[in-house]
């Protein structure tokens, strides 16, 4: 039997990039600052990751130049990269400036054994999220298509609720015909979102929903109001065995900062 070696993902999220890095701050805190640092970390991991997912909300003002940014800092990691979009992105002008290598715009790959599906939940103009009948109808028929291995899917909004009155109301508002799918197949293993500036976990009927931190601000667990939470930023890996099994954990970042504890709206 040949030995298959387990896929190391690292997942960034929620980076709200802007195009002048010298003006862009959310709540106080300079993005692309934080940014930096979480991927100075990325870059000490050994082994490095065999793939990067960035799960939404990657720019803050939506131009063009904010995902120039977010590629030239990218670039030079050489590691496959795979995004999808937020409620503050562009998606038009993300698929005209993120589509370079290592860089893709592609919403379905195969590594290591591990069928990865990536679902674009953006609504413009609202900070809820929604998954279209077409994407739907696509995922159930490729999930098909994949026999037994198993399937990690990725989408901006989580489609399950995180016991946090404000947020749960601006998650996926249409999550049943998605829960139905996934949950007709036992290969479906983690569903993987971001937007809740957050460290999530809960498993249901076998499938794991994991949300990460942002790579700048957080957001309090639990409130039921709008409150920022004083945690660093960080990232999530994940190491994904041939076999369906997985090992994960957060990594957060050093990293000193003030922002405006008392804003009371996102």
């Amino acid at each position: 039997m040949i030995f298959q070696p387990p896929v190391l993902v690292a997942q960034i999220t929620d980076t709200h990039l802007f195009a002048d890095p010298t003006q862009g701050t959310m709540y106080g805190l300079p993005t692309e600052s934080s940014f930096v640092k979480v991927l100075e970390k990325l870059k000490q991991l050994q082994p490095q990751p065999d793939v990067l997912l960035l799960t939404g909300d990657l720019s803050q003002d939506e131009t063009s130049k904010s995902y120039q940014r977010l590629a030239s800092l990218l670039s030079p990691l050489n590691i496959p990269t795979y995004w999808i979009a937020g409620n503050h992105d562009n998606l038009p002008t993300m698929e005209r400036v993120l589509n370079s290598a290592p860089i893709s715009a592609a919403k379905y790959f195969e590594m290591g054994g591990w069928n990865f599906f990536l679902l674009n939940t953006n609504v413009p103009g609202r900070v809820y999220g929604e998954i279209s009948p077409e994407s739907l109808e696509w995922l159930e028929y490729n999930i098909k298509m994949t026999g037994n291995k198993p399937v990690l899917i990725a989408l901006h909004h989580p489609p399950v609720k995180i016991n946090s009155e404000w947020m749960d109301k601006i998650l996926l508002h249409n999550p049943e015909k998605f829960l139905s799918i996934i949950n007709r197949y036992p290969q479906v293993k983690i569903v993987l979102s971001g937007h809740i500036h957050q460290e999530f976990a809960k498993e249901i009927n076998g499938i794991h929903y994991l949300s990460t931190p942002s790579t700048c601000i957080q957001f309090e667990p639990g409130n039921p109001n709008f409150f920022l939470d004083k945690q660093p930023p960080g990232l999530r890996l994940l190491t994904l065995y041939p076999d369906g099994n997985y090992t994960t954990k957060i990594e957060r970042i050093n990293y000193i900062y003030e922002c405006d504890m008392a804003a009371s709206g996102y």
